[in-house]
C-alpha cells in the first residue's frame, strides 16, 4: 500500500521578501520588535497592538482585554540582532500553521532585512491574496521607523 501523500499547492504559502534599510542591524531589530508588538497597524493604519514576549517560547499575541485575544504564534528562535522566527497560525484561525523568519544581514552601510512566510492549511483566497500586500507594507513600516 502507497502510504504517500500528495499536498495541493492550495495548501502551502511561501513569501520571499527582501528590502534594504539604511540603519544599523541593531536598530533594524528593535524596528521588527516595535512593528510585531505594539507598533503593528492594519492596512489602513488603524492600530492594532500586538504583543510579543521577546524570549524563546514567548506568546506573541492581540491582547483584546479581559482576557480575551488572538493567539497569533510563539517565538521559535530569537538572537538578536540577527534572527527571529515565530510559528502559529498567524492571523488565520482556522486550520493553518506558519513559520515567519526576520533574518537581517548588514552589508557596508545597509541591513537587508529578508522575510520569509511559510504556511500550510486550508489558506483562505482572501488570505492567500492579500499576503503579499501584508508584507510588503510591514516591511516598509519597518524600514521607516529603522531610517527615523
Amino acid at each position: 500500500m502507497d502510504k504517500s501523500i500528495a499536498t495541493s499547492p492550495n495548501f502551502v504559502l511561501h513569501v520571499h521578501q527582501e528590502t534594504e534599510i539604511r540603519a544599523t542591524a541593531p536598530v533594524v531589530f528593535e524596528s521588527i520588535l516595535d512593528q510585531a508588538g505594539p507598533g503593528m497597524t492594519l492596512q489602513d493604519g488603524t492600530p492594532m497592538p500586538l504583543r510579543l514576549e521577546a524570549w524563546p517560547g514567548g506568546r506573541w499575541y492581540r491582547d483584546l482585554g479581559n482576557n480575551t485575544g488572538h493567539l497569533w504564534g510563539h517565538v521559535q528562535v530569537i538572537k538578536p540582532p540577527t534572527l527571529l522566527e515565530l510559528y502559529g497560525p498567524m492571523f488565520m484561525s482556522y486550520a493553518a500553521i506558519s513559520h515567519v523568519q526576520y533574518r537581517v544581514t548588514e552589508k557596508g552601510n545597509v541591513s537587508v532585512l529578508a522575510l520569509t512566510h511559510r504556511a500550510i492549511g486550508e489558506i483562505s483566497p482572501e488570505h492567500r491574496e492579500g499576503v503579499t500586500r501584508g508584507w510588503n507594507k510591514l516591511l516598509a513600516n519597518i524600514k521607516a521607523r529603522a531610517q527615523r
